[in-house]
């Protein structure tokens, strides 16, 4: 088994919500293989409060949690990524910069539970909601036998993870 460590960048419009819980989940449960970052296409430049709720309720430390533009990443001094995971689907369709490394890439698009409306409970189970699909996503994803895959093998389980319908092995 490897002793590699990979960066994995998860993108978003406003890095406000699903990017930061994807970011947090990440450095969670893949904290001895991975090392997670999230960045936003047009960051707000403030969390999203109920994401912060529902994560320090999850007992997360939110002290990382910033709003933060992805030219953050892709200057000189950045640390390379080796993969980069847009989780929506506007995101997708903007001109992303040009990572160093050229890291390998996927949508794993998840409806912006910041654009839910309804009570607070509601806004709340829009949240839990798009936790769990990160967090499920995430956990097939540090699961994945990394150094037994090639590189289109590799993609391959990463779009279908994105797609929610992930093949057995």
């Amino acid at each position: 088994m490897s002793d590699k460590s990979y960066n994995v960048l998860f993108l978003c419009n406003a890095n406000s919500a699903r990017s930061i819980m994807g970011e947090a989940i990440l450095n969670r449960i893949g904290a001895a293989k991975f090392k997670a970052f999230s960045a936003g296409s047009q960051p707000k430049g403030t969390v999203n409060p109920y994401a912060l709720q529902l994560l320090e309720s999850l007992n997360y430390d939110t002290g990382f949690a910033r709003s933060k533009g992805w030219d953050e990443f892709a200057e000189p001094n950045a640390p390379e990524m080796d993969f980069v995971f847009t989780v929506c689907d506007s995101t997708a369709n903007e001109s992303c910069p040009v990572w160093p490394g050229h890291p390998m890439t996927a949508l794993w698009a998840i409806s912006d539970p910041a654009k839910a409306q309804g009570t607070d409970a509601e806004m709340h189970l829009a949240f839990a909601d798009a936790y769990r699909m990160l967090n499920n996503r995430i956990s097939l994803f540090t699961n994945l036998p990394m150094d037994a895959l090639d590189h289109m093998a590799l993609q391959q389980h990463l779009d279908e993870i994105g797609r929610d319908a992930p093949k057995p092995n």
